[in-house]
């Protein structure tokens, strides 16, 4: 393992991982010996976390509409996300982490979030990414992959009032000629222009070629494990949530597989008869944490 102020490298086995804590606690790159496991960049060169492979969403996934949060009766105006009129994917990704523990194949970073026009609630953030290999002889579940790798992100609500906390991963896998992705699901959220959710119907999950898979949608009821395979190797993501976001296109290299813990736009979505908890999120009282967890298992095939 080696480091620089803005890149840390984590190695087990044949698996290694480059990340930027400075850049949202970005992975720039993950590979399995020389085949490229998510979208990877020269974590250098990268001074996007959307250039990269992997980026935590906190203290919310996707969207909030037209960024404006209303909740307890008071409306707060969020910044936008460039270049359109909602507020996405939190604040984690857009801010500096900092690194609080290190291993050879293992990274602890964290974020203390003060109240500002992004999100109006203090917290605080963690995530941890573990590698584990047979070959480096850390496969403590007995699993026998190829490789491992584990995510945790958590969040601690700081603020003197409730608040909503929402929790997701946004990984850009490798799409090659003959990647195929398969999981179930028991709804849909479709979208409307505004790429917000407009209502949900009963619908099966995906199993199909992703070179023509045209999806931006979460689906709900999904038991927490998807499979993408090709011609050089499958992952299995498995997660400790119940919603997933899937988005790709014929014209995009990558498959972003997205365990999220709630539903697109949900603090716009709730009705007296569907609180926000039913969409998926959480309301935190202060001093109260949540944490999703989510393994990648890695195979040559």
């Amino acid at each position: 393992m080696t480091s620089s102020p803005s890149v840390v490298n984590l190695a087990c086995g044949e698996l290694r991982c480059d990340l930027r804590p400075d850049l949202g606690a970005a992975i720039a790159g993950l590979w399995l010996g020389p085949v490229a496991v998510l979208r990877s960049t020269d974590a250098l060169a990268m001074d996007n976390p959307r250039q990269g492979g992997c980026f935590p969403l906190v203290p919310f996934s996707n969207r909030i509409g037209q960024a404006r949060l209303e909740w307890e009766g008071q409306t707060y105006e969020l910044e936008s996300t460039p270049p359109g009129p909602h507020a996405i994917h939190g604040v984690g990704w857009q801010r500096p982490w900092t690194v609080t523990e290190q291993e050879p194949h293992r990274v602890a970073m964290a974020y203390s979030h003060t109240p500002d026009r992004a999100w109006p609630f203090a917290f605080d953030a963690t995530q941890t990414v573990t590698l584990e290999s047979p070959l480096a002889g850390r496969d403590p579940a007995g699993s026998q992959h190829d490789g491992r790798v584990t995510l945790t992100l958590g969040m601690v609500n700081r603020d003197v009032r409730p608040c909503p906390a929402g929790l997701g991963l946004h990984p850009y896998f490798t799409k090659r000629t003959r990647s195929r992705i398969a999981f179930e699901a028991t709804a849909r959220w479709e979208m409307g222009e505004d790429m917000l959710p407009t209502h949900s119907h009963a619908a099966h999950g995906i199993d199909a070629n992703c070179a023509f898979l045209e999806v931006d949608h979460c689906f709900e009821g999904w038991p927490g494990v998807v499979d993408l395979r090709d011609e050089l190797m499958r992952v299995r993501t498995r997660a400790s949530v119940s919603r997933l976001v899937i988005f790709t296109s014929e014209d995009k290299p990558f498959v972003a597989i997205e365990p999220v813990s709630h539903v697109n736009n949900a603090l716009a979505l709730q009705t007296p008869a569907r609180p926000v908890q039913a969409l998926g999120m959480r309301v935190l009282e202060p001093g109260q944490a949540c944490s999703i967890t989510v393994t990648w298992d890695i195979d040559r095939v």
